[in-house]
């Protein structure tokens, strides 16, 4: 499809997103054994207009979890390898200038598509990185001083290896705060890696995926989980989690507020995946710490108290923070 076309989103009900989105799970289940917390959280990303960051060591799936979310969604899928002599107008696109017309004309770049795999991200200078600002808060990209629109929707699906850090740059503040989520594979458990030895020895998974849904379904499904209902008790809760980070003694940065809106966006998609049309305590809490713990920095010295300080200090926030006992479903 054109990228640049207007979609006009498929309306849906309960009953069809609950069969769209478990149709999309089976999909990336095929290919991803045995982890079905981090395809949840891929199609969470994908319904909720966020972007995903997978940070996990080599050979645990990272990139095959996108591509299998791209290959199971009929929309225009990129994929950018970054690597240090990548330039930002490899990522926007360039003017070009056209002889014939005697004018500029934009080469559009990697990034105009639905679903974006950044594979490496942090291999790629801050110049280069930088370039995809824009594109993941408001869609959009400018080049020379035009702006242009990106398709809807729109999904950035970033990895990067935390270990292997020489050639690196880590991301900055800013940037890590413009992905929804930060989730890690974890090794597969002894049954899921000896099937993947019997099924991938000389078959490529990937082949044998089929797309699920198309772009115009995807943003049905998205109008759906926005009209999840939220309770003004529950929004309280959630901006009175947001601000004990900013509170907390052992952490020197707390969640923004772009991090409260996300994770209110998140828990109505993880509300409406479980068949609910409002949004319990539950929901939040157990999105805490994939939509927060990347965006915040241990206070100086906190790294004593434990291998994953700012984890530890969010769990000790849930504990500390009244959860409200009269959310209920909209009125």
């Amino acid at each position: 499809m054109p990228e640049n076309s207007t979609l006009i989103p498929t309306v849906v009900d309960a009953e069809q997103f609950a069969a769209q989105t478990s149709a999309i799970v089976e999909s990336v289940s095929r290919v991803i054994d045995g982890k079905p917390d981090a395809v949840r959280s891929a199609l969470v990303c994908l319904l909720a207009e966020g972007h995903l960051l997978i940070e996990d060591v080599p050979g645990v799936g990272k990139t095959m979890l996108a591509r299998a979310l791209a290959a199971s969604v009929d929309a225009t899928v990129r994929r950018i390898q970054f690597t240090p002599d990548l330039l930002p107008g490899d990522v926007t696109g360039v003017s070009v200038y056209n002889p014939v017309d005697r004018e500029f004309e934009f080469k559009r770049g990697a990034v105009f598509a639905h679903i974006v795999i950044a594979d490496e991200i942090n291999r790629s200078s801050p110049k280069t990185q930088s370039a995809l600002l824009e594109a993941m808060e408001e869609g959009q990209v400018t080049v020379d001083g035009s702006t242009h629109m990106l398709p809807d929707p729109f999904l950035v699906v970033a990895t990067q290896n935390p270990l292997e850090m020489e050639g690196t740059y880590a991301l900055p503040e800013a940037q890590r705060d413009r992905f929804m989520m930060r989730i890690s594979m974890g090794y597969p458990d002894a049954a899921a890696e000896a099937l993947m030895l019997r099924q991938r020895d000389t078959v490529n998974p990937l082949a044998s995926v089929t797309a699920v849904a198309d772009a115009a379904s995807i943003s049905g499904l998205i109008a759906w989980a926005r009209s999840v209902h939220v309770a003004p008790a529950l929004e309280e809760y959630t901006v009175a989690l947001a601000q004990a980070t900013r509170a907390d003694p052992n952490l020197h940065l707390g969640a923004s507020p772009r991090a409260t809106l996300q994770l209110i966006r998140a828990a109505k998609v993880w509300a409406a995946l479980d068949g609910r049309d409002f949004v319990i305590p539950d929901d939040v809490t157990a999105l805490l710490v994939p939509v927060f713990a990347h965006r915040l920095l241990p206070a100086r010295g906190a790294h004593r108290a434990g291998a994953q300080p700012v984890e530890a200090a969010l769990r000790q926030i849930v504990e500390r923070v009244r959860v409200p006992v009269t959310v209920t479903a909209r009125s």
